[in-house]
């Protein structure tokens, strides 16, 4: 079965294991996580189910939304999300998602949008270099020749170039991070190592797409 849930970030935090070895983790609170939508190959021409978590308040539910929930049986959530299974059929409409789906020791990918930091120059939006730093230097960041005149009286930035903008706020996925822990009980789920985003931000845990690695002989 395919597992996946959607969460919250908390923040990090560190644990012991029995051997006395500290391990960073981050700690997602996740709750129920209810299913919204099925969609198959004759229905929609692929297979995916839709799931819902986090509460919001009545009035700002948009109309075609509210309609989704009522057709599944469901309250209102924040944060919906649809993930591509081979077999959607294991899930059913209004069923709930817990974090016990999650056992420790299971290889996870998260999806998260990463802290946005505004508008950037090259040197710490790409990890440029700076110029020289004495008087002599008209360049000490600036980002540099844009590249050679193309055609016609005057060139054009190719597109791709790397130059100052906005930096942050994109989804990222961090890939085969393991579960340390699962507290059924408090609804949270400890995974070793940073997951993007910022505290309170909401997060996809599902399946690793890694395979396992191959053991050293």
């Amino acid at each position: 079965m395919a597992k996946a849930i959607l969460g919250r970030k908390l923040g990090m935090t560190q644990i012991f294991t029995e051997e006395g070895r500290v391990v960073p983790v981050t700690v997602v609170e996740s709750g129920n996580n209810f299913v919204l939508r099925s969609k198959t190959v004759e229905s929609d021409g692929y297979n995916a189910v839709q799931i819902g978590f986090g509460d919001i308040k009545e009035k700002n539910v948009t109309k075609p939304l509210k309609g989704q929930f009522e057709k599944a049986g469901v309250k209102a959530v924040r944060f919906i999300r649809e993930m591509r299974l081979a077999t959607p059929s294991e899930y059913n409409v209004g069923d709930t998602i817990g974090v016990d789906i999650f056992a420790e020791g299971d290889l996870v990918d998260v999806v998260g949008t990463s802290k946005g930091k505004g508008f950037a120059g090259g040197i710490k939006r790409h990890n440029f270099a700076r110029g020289p730093m004495g008087h002599g230097s008209k360049s000490h960041r600036e980002p540099g020749s844009t590249g050679a005149m193309i055609s016609g009286p005057g060139g054009r930035v190719l597109k791709g170039k790397k130059l100052p903008g906005r930096m942050g706020g994109e989804r990222v996925t961090v890939q085969r991070l393991t579960v340390v822990r699962v507290d059924a009980d408090r609804n949270l789920i400890l995974i070793k190592g940073a997951i993007p985003g910022p505290k309170k931000g909401f997060v996809v845990i599902k399946d690793t797409v890694k395979p396992a690695k191959a053991a050293k002989e």
